[in-house]
């Protein structure tokens, strides 16, 4: 009897102490699941971010699996002048690495925090709208350094220079946040924070160390745009004036991309013109034509 009693003691005391051991790993492992969060809510409150990361890594994708070189979609001072301006729009959104992919994806999803401080005066239609202007604007100024060095300063390896890659936004966003946030941090791979007050500067610094063939002055244009972004020099975006960018973008795009003869659109001809204040464009397909008439303006020439 005593033997039996016994037994069901020893029992009794395992099945006890398997018991806490299991209390305390669920215990940890609910205090685990409470520290992290599932991905799916930071694509929610990130929608933007979200959207444009997977943008670029499709595109990433589309140009392995063309074998598409960078010189085919990046921008250069050569083919800026030739009216590539598609080119600015195609470099900003590619990415011939996936190191380089993965590290500008990486900085711009921690810099996706900008879509969550709507409280601020950020939020995501502000992410959208500084965006476009990010994109346009650090092109347009690169091209403007560029030609300064090869026009004041005659170097001219930067006419063959190309960009390629987000770098240029995703600098742009360090700086604003760096002036709106400074106590936030810059969170990659999330192996490295760096404090947003000198991300873009230590970033810049970083990045031409580590990587020698990164565009330097790219990221300084993301940056000079960022500056004057966040301190109002470029301001008073809304609804409307992004959606007349993104208007003007789409057309300047789309025509330029017909006129270098970098892709056909069978349906869109350009007419040469005969008379200089009657510009017109031809739809081919249907017989209509679309017209817009232009008064001359004095003492400007129609090229």
């Amino acid at each position: 009897m005593r033997l039996i009693l016994r037994s069901v003691y020893c029992l009794l005391a395992s099945l006890s102490t398997s018991l806490s051991i299991w209390r305390r790993e669920l215990s940890i492992g609910f205090s685990f699941l409470s520290m992290g969060r599932p991905l799916f809510y930071d694509i929610i409150e990130k929608p933007a971010t979200s959207c444009i990361v997977t943008l670029c890594s499709v595109i990433w994708f589309v140009i392995q699996k063309k074998s598409i070189g960078y010189s085919q979609v990046g921008l250069s001072y050569e083919t800026a002048i030739e009216g590539h301006y598609w080119r600015m729009i195609t470099s900003a959104l590619s990415h011939i690495s996936v190191l380089h992919l993965v590290f500008n994806m990486s900085a711009l999803w921690s810099l996706g925090v900008v879509e969550q401080l709507g409280h601020v005066g950020l939020g995501t239609a502000y992410y959208l709208h500084y965006t476009l202007v990010l994109v346009v604007f650090s092109g347009v100024l690169v091209i403007g350094i560029y030609h300064l060095l090869i026009a004041r300063f005659k170097i001219d390896y930067f006419r063959r220079v190309t960009a390629v890659g987000y770098s240029c936004v995703v600098f742009g966003w360090m700086t604003i946040l760096s002036v709106k946030q400074p106590s936030s941090k810059l969170n990659l791979f999330g192996l490295l924070s760096l404090p947003i007050s000198f991300a873009p500067f230590e970033s810049l610094i970083f990045t031409s160390i580590i990587v020698p063939q990164a565009s330097f002055l790219g990221h300084l244009s993301g940056i000079l745009v960022g500056y004057a972004i966040s301190w109002g020099l470029i301001g008073g975006m809304n609804n409307y004036w992004a959606l007349t960018m993104l208007g003007w973008i789409v057309v300047v795009f789309v025509f330029s991309l017909k006129k270098s003869g970098a892709y056909d659109f069978s349906f869109l001809e350009i007419e040469s013109l005969t008379d200089a204040s009657l510009p017109s464009v031809r739809f081919i397909g249907n017989g209509r034509t679309l017209q817009a008439s232009a008064v001359p303006l004095s003492g400007v020439e129609v090229v």
